[in-house]
């Protein structure tokens, strides 16, 4: 993933890459796919054809290694609610800060970039 001034662009070549994990990450809206996901994670993703490292990711719920390996985060984001998780604490994780920080960084108003 190409990263600029600390945010992460989804180009071309990263959407093909990350594309098994984010069909994956998607068939997580339907609840039926989220219980096979829970009885058994590593299968569900053999299923779909991701790479070890990004079946890695997924299974150690490294956020940010799944985004390095091609991931959206919106498609990330069905997992992570899948295990009660807000997008502030994904925001979080990215950027290095609790979920509580980055959601009062939101309400000041957040980041700027000079």
């Amino acid at each position: 993933m190409t990263q600029a001034q600390d945010n992460y662009v989804l180009g071309l070549e990263e959407n093909r890459r990350g594309l098994a994990l984010n069909r994956m990450c998607g068939s997580l809206k339907h609840a039926g796919n989220r219980a096979k996901f829970s009885e058994d994670e590593a299968a569900y993703c053999d299923a779909y054809g991701l790479t070890p490292a990004q079946k890695k990711a997924v299974l150690e719920r490294d956020w940010t290694g799944m985004l390095d390996l091609g991931a959206s985060i919106f498609y990330t984001f069905k997992l992570a609610t899948l295990d009660r998780k807000s997008i502030q604490y994904l925001g979080g994780v990215f950027t290095g800060m609790t979920a509580e920080e980055f959601t009062a960084e939101l309400r000041a108003g957040g980041r700027r970039f000079g």
